[in-house]
């Protein structure tokens, strides 16, 4: 079963943590968005292998867009 993990507020994507293939379990930093000069780490909701990353550095998301897919354990 996988699980998307998405966007809760427009940022843009300052740094991608992960990479498809890591190991992560719930909480582990997958990317850091930053908005209003703040930095908000999108953290992984559930254990598993990272499938794939739907952003890139210096892009910018939205409220909802995917932002990585999670294989679960």
């Amino acid at each position: 079963m996988s699980h998307t993990v998405l966007a809760e507020l427009v940022a843009n994507v300052l740094k991608v943590t992960a990479k498809a293939g890591d190991t992560v379990r719930p909480d582990d930093t997958l990317v850091i968005l930053e908005s209003m000069k703040m930095e908000i780490p999108v953290l992984a909701e559930v254990a598993g292998t990272v499938a794939e990353l739907r952003v890139a550095e210096g892009e910018v998301v939205r409220d909802g867009d995917p932002i990585a897919v999670i294989d679960e354990k």
